[in-house]
């Protein structure tokens, strides 16, 4: 799979080197030399991963990760630094400004190659985990929405909280106690039919979208979402 990567680095033969071995491995790197443009080809192109340098023209390494930290855009986007500075100290500085993974210069290709893609995995796994699916039936977690087939079903925070908790446990039947308990919280005090009367609203809103029949009612036990 192919990703978008930016490579933050001012010594072009370094530079040449990691770019050839990331678009061996199928990436597209965009190479920048300064913070300053760094910055502009983050905002322009949203790279899934940066590799960076410590000593800059302009500025720092350092300062350009404290910077995608403090962005709500890339709070979790990798971060791999790639520099001469090898000392303990240099390094906890690094994973303090938010660095997920350090290479010391000089470095092997290969490695940092494996790095690269061990990083990239594991934020495909986290995004992953942000969204929920069964069958043609997603919720995503970040943005609060839920669609059939990419077409957006609205439907109320109670609702949203209700289907969360079923796509989170498929095919498990739960009590309406069981559902107020998980859904409004064991500190809240309210009438089994308060699940019957969302599981209704729930179902209304995605009948047409035909996905109403994936809440079903097991007769003297309760409610399962039917994956």
């Amino acid at each position: 799979m192919s990703h978008r990567i930016l490579l933050l680095e001012d010594d072009l033969a370094i530079a040449q080197l990691v770019r050839d071995v990331m678009q061996r491995e199928g990436h597209h790197v965009f190479h920048v030399t300064t913070v300053r443009d760094a910055l502009i080809q983050t905002a322009d192109n949203k790279p899934d991963l940066f590799i960076v340098d410590w000593m800059l023209p302009d500025s720092s390494g350092i300062e350009f990760i404290r910077r995608l930290r403090a962005d709500e855009l890339h709070q979790n986007t990798a971060i791999l630094m790639l520099t001469a500075k090898d000392t303990e100290s240099n390094k906890v500085t690094g994973f303090d400004a938010g660095a997920d993974d350090y290479v010391s210069k000089p470095f092997s290709p290969r490695e940092v190659a494996a790095r690269v893609n061990a990083l990239l995995r594991r934020t495909v796994q986290s995004q992953n985990q942000n969204e929920l699916r069964a069958g043609d039936l997603s919720m995503n977690l970040v943005a609060h929405a839920v669609s059939v087939a990419g077409r957006s079903v609205h439907i109320s925070g109670t609702e949203f909280r209700l289907l969360r908790f079923l796509m989170e446990n498929p095919n498990r039947v739960f009590s309406r106690n069981q559902l107020l308990d998980h859904v409004w919280g064991v500190s809240t005090y309210l009438d089994e039919r308060t699940v019957d009367v969302h599981m209704l609203r729930l179902r209304k809103s995605l009948k047409p979208y035909g996905k109403d029949n994936v809440l079903q009612t097991v007769r003297g036990a309760g409610y399962k979402l039917s994956v």
